[in-house]
């Protein structure tokens, strides 16, 4: 037998504890909210994508009665970096959320699809994106590295 453990990592942050580079991400994110149609599950998912040159790229989900033909507010935000030719410099993604039914104040998740999109454009970029969520209030949650939180188990073509 051979026993294999795994060690995941993040951080837990105050807002104000962050870099100024950090709280404008998440305030993009969450303004991205509003932009969102979600008629169906009321919960509004804004993303936004900071470049190497310190543009950001905003997403939000779309949904659509014809499910599963809508998407995520991150595949949306990254798929529009990678259709612009800019997927190999990403540094960041913020994700936030709301609800009109209540105050979200935890940090939230990207479904399984979104964190094997996210690890193949940090395979792209060769280094570790920085990863922040967070609800409407409350604390943020940083990982750095979708394969060091999000995704230990990657799913990884053989060449």
């Amino acid at each position: 037998m051979h026993k294999i453990e795994l060690n995941l990592s993040y951080e837990l942050y105050e807002p104000d504890e962050l870099s100024f580079e950090n709280q404008e991400l998440l305030a993009k994110a969450l303004d991205a909210t509003q932009n969102a149609y979600a008629p169906y599950s009321n919960f509004f998912v804004g993303a936004a994508v900071r470049l190497n040159d310190g543009s950001i790229i905003v997403g939000n989900n779309q949904e659509n009665a014809a499910y599963p033909s809508g998407i995520c507010a991150e595949r949306n935000a990254l798929f529009h970096v990678g259709a612009v030719g800019k997927g190999s410099i990403i540094e960041a993604i913020a994700i936030r959320a709301r609800t009109p039914s209540f105050i979200l104040n935890q940090p939230i998740f990207p479904c399984g699809a979104c964190r094997q999109v996210m690890l193949e454009y940090e395979q792209l970029t060769g280094k570790p994106i920085l990863v922040l969520m967070q609800g409407e209030i409350g604390k943020v949650m940083l990982a750095r590295g979708i394969e060091n939180f999000l995704l230990p188990l990657v799913f990884k073509l053989i060449k």
